[in-house]
């Protein structure tokens, strides 16, 4: 989940910071879409350790049979 929304940051920030020529007055869009850029790819570094970790580790289960 962590990757998909980072891509989505990625893109969305790529479009306003690169696409949008509009201007809102008291909102710098092109930075809106730099710091939405920048958090996505924390987002996309953050999903990759996360998931790296979780591979890494080991699930043991025990089983008893008891036999009467």
């Amino acid at each position: 989940m962590g990757l998909g929304i980072g891509i989505l940051l990625l893109a969305v920030g790529a479009i306003l910071s690169f696409a949008v020529r509009d201007s809102i007055s008291g909102v710098d869009l092109s930075m809106v879409g730099y710091i939405c850029m920048g958090a996505g790819a924390l987002a996309i570094v953050l999903g990759l350790i996360f998931n790296a970790q979780a591979t890494r580790t080991k699930h043991t289960s025990v089983v008893e049979h008891h036999e009467e």
